[in-house]
């Protein structure tokens, strides 16, 4: 390939401007086709993003001969399905986080994957994120020394598009979501420093449905292990009175604050009294950046796309250990 042809699974909201867009952005890439259930829904994408072809029946789009590789960005109940059908045509695997349902899911994936040597790739695109890779570096470059504990909080006030118990979005239903916001959310934070502190070892936490208006979690609190000894904590809460969002790593030597959503400046505090902070604004279609990894990595270029299987499911095992109890499993 010269070029990787796109065809894109499942046209929602993630793909019209985080995603979508990229992969005819993205150098060498383009897109040639997707696919909705809705055959009217897919064709309107298709003509208001410029793309040749459009299907209703998602191995119809597997089996197109002009796409190369897929982009999967349905809800995590058919990561699973579509990934080995992926597989077994012999197209590379693109699919939305969190990666699948369940760890079991995930491991499902990579074998079937590696059994047909073909790449699978994750979008936790804040791996190649500028701004993102700017922490790691400052982390790298010893910035606050030696890192000891990692504290994560986000909260949000309740949200009344959760208030209709007939019309629940899918974020919210585990069947299809794998859980509910803090699956969706917290995904990003729990990878992001899997990428720059290393593999988490050990989890314990709580969940619980605080106001009871769906049928996944509302409020997790976790503490948590990485495999070279840093400690950290986390909670999330999706009834909270405002919107808060932060993350700090701190060091012997300082700390950095961030937080995992929007493009606020990242702050650095030193030991000895010195406060600096940095601003890198994210770019439009979020998700180009590591697009441009995946594509590189597939075309033989230099450099690996730092998002994977294997990577991915580390995130949801963690997920898994924390909503194990709520989930009515031992």
């Amino acid at each position: 390939m010269k070029i990787v042809k796109w065809g894109i699974i499942g046209c929602g909201n993630v793909t019209e401007v985080k995603s979508g867009p990229a992969f005819q952005k993205a150098s060498n890439s383009a897109l040639v086709a997707v696919m909705r259930r809705d055959a009217a829904l897919a064709e309107d994408y298709a003509k208001r993003h410029n793309v040749s072809k459009w299907y209703s029946n998602a191995v119809d789009l597997i089996n197109d001969p002009e796409v190369d590789a897929v982009y999967i960005a349905t809800p995590p109940s058919s990561h699973k399905e579509y990934t080995i059908l992926c597989a077994k045509a012999g197209k590379p695997v693109y699919v939305e986080k969190p990666m699948a349902l369940t760890f079991e899911e995930c491991n499902e994936m990579i074998s079937v994957c590696k059994e047909h040597n073909i790449p699978l790739f994750v979008a936790y695109y804040r791996r190649s994120l500028p701004r993102f890779l700017k922490i790691k570096e400052l982390i790298d470059q010893n910035k606050i020394g030696t890192i000891r504990h990692v504290n994560c909080v986000l909260y949000h006030p309740f949200e009344e598009r959760y208030d209709d118990e007939i019309n629940l979005p899918w974020t919210v239903l585990p069947h299809i979501s794998g859980g509910g916001i803090f699956v969706d959310l917290a995904c990003h934070t729990l990878d992001f420093l899997d990428f720059v502190l290393g593999p988490i070892k050990w989890v314990r936490g709580h969940a619980s449905s605080q106001l009871q208006a769906y049928p996944a979690e509302d409020s997790v609190s976790m503490s948590f292990l990485f495999e070279n000894g840093i400690h950290g904590t986390g909670l999330w809460n999706f009834a909270s009175f405002e919107r808060y969002d932060n993350t700090e790593i701190v060091g012997d030597k300082g700390k950095i604050s961030f937080s995992t959503f929007g493009n606020d400046p990242i702050h650095i505090q030193y030991a000895n009294g010195e406060k600096e902070s940095i601003t890198i604004e994210n770019p439009l279609h979020i998700q180009q950046p590591f697009i441009e990894t995946v594509v590189a990595e597939l075309l033989g270029n230099e450099g690996v796309s730092p998002s994977k299987g294997t990577s991915g499911a580390r995130t949801t095992w963690v997920i898994d250990e924390v909503l194990k109890e709520f989930r009515g499993l031992k």
